[in-house]
């Protein structure tokens, strides 16, 4: 039986290593036997993964230190562990089984060349078998490069790529560029988080806007916390989905600036703090320390830090 921790067969580094999903499936079209093991790891790393989240499922969680931002990094740290579990030893053993099954070298190898001389119908449940595991392969990669179709290495490369329609949404609710930012970096922790679709898609939702009775457009629904009198509680809520950033923020621009419940946020300028206890007072958020938190972005280090960057690269105004 081959042992999985010494095939050459190109292996994952990390859940996102779209490099080596292409690696892999070009492998796998030249020769599949020698693709198997890698592609095995794959297929126990997303059981791994559906263990884990099983696992936290039936867990009620700490609704107090909760929110939709832990739960990415949870995700994230989720969809790791179980690669790496996959990728080191023996593993729990699911992609050995594979391998012994579907045949890959050694005796797993023989009981394939087996298989075939039993006849046509049983070499063929193992191709079958084989071919299903590259599509879960594939699946996997096209589901890694749609959650990461906008993913801001950091906060200095979240504020350049969101500045420039920032900057006119920020002028249209007479706001500063820096009030913008800090409550899409709130609501999204600097773009590593956005409601997301089954399929790994992004919602591309900045600002955290549900979608209401009137919405018609796409939405998507995620776990998220509200509070009510004052305690927080986890619920299911269905969340606006964009095409793009642009178009999240255009809708956000609607929303405050023609919504008269956010009329006392209007015109604030560099007022972080007045503007997030105005749109607090207007129901835009339950979190009773949320104008706290958009206010101690929009005064952080790495906002000034992101800033400052942006203003030797291009010159915008209303900073």
């Amino acid at each position: 039986m081959a042992d999985i921790g010494s095939v050459a067969a190109q292996s994952l580094s990390t859940w996102t290593d779209l490099s080596g999903f292409g690696a892999l499936r070009h492998q796998a079209d030249t020769d599949s036997n020698a693709a198997l093991p890698a592609v095995a790891r794959q297929f126990e790393s997303m059981f791994t993964e559906m263990l884990l989240k099983s696992m936290r499922a039936a867990n009620f969680g700490d609704p107090l230190f909760e929110s939709q931002a832990t739960d990415a990094w949870q995700d994230m740290y989720d969809q790791q562990l179980s690669l790496d579990l996959s990728q080191h030893g023996k593993g729990l053993g699911i992609a050995q089984m594979l391998i012994h099954q579907l045949g890959g070298h050694g005796q797993a190898q023989g009981e394939a060349n087996q298989a075939a001389a039993a006849g046509p119908h049983a070499a063929g449940l193992a191709d079958g078998w084989k071919q299903r595991l590259f599509e879960v392969a594939d699946a996997t990669h096209s589901a890694a490069r749609k959650a990461m179709a906008w993913l801001p290495q950091d906060a200095e490369s979240f504020v350049r790529e969101l500045a420039p329609q920032a900057s006119i949404v920020a002028k249209e609710l007479g706001l500063s560029l820096r009030t913008v930012l800090a409550q899409a970096a709130l609501e999204t922790h600097w773009g590593q988080h956005m409601p997301t679709h089954s399929d790994g898609s992004s919602s591309f939702n900045l600002f955290g806007i549900k979608a209401g009775g009137g919405w018609d457009g796409a939405r998507v629904n995620v776990p998220t916390v509200e509070y009510e009198g004052g305690i927080a509680v986890r619920k299911q809520a269905q969340f606006r989905s964009y095409p793009s950033t642009a178009d999240s923020l255009a809708d956000y621009a609607e929303l405050v600036g023609k919504d008269p419940r956010y009329a006392g946020a209007l015109g604030r300028g560099d007022d972080v703090l007045g503007y997030a206890r105005a749109l607090v007072a207007g129901g835009y958020a339950t979190d009773p320390e949320y104008a706290g938190k958009v206010a101690a972005i929009a005064n952080s280090s790495a906002m000034r830090q992101a800033l400052d960057a942006l203003k030797k690269s291009v010159g915008v105004p209303n900073l």
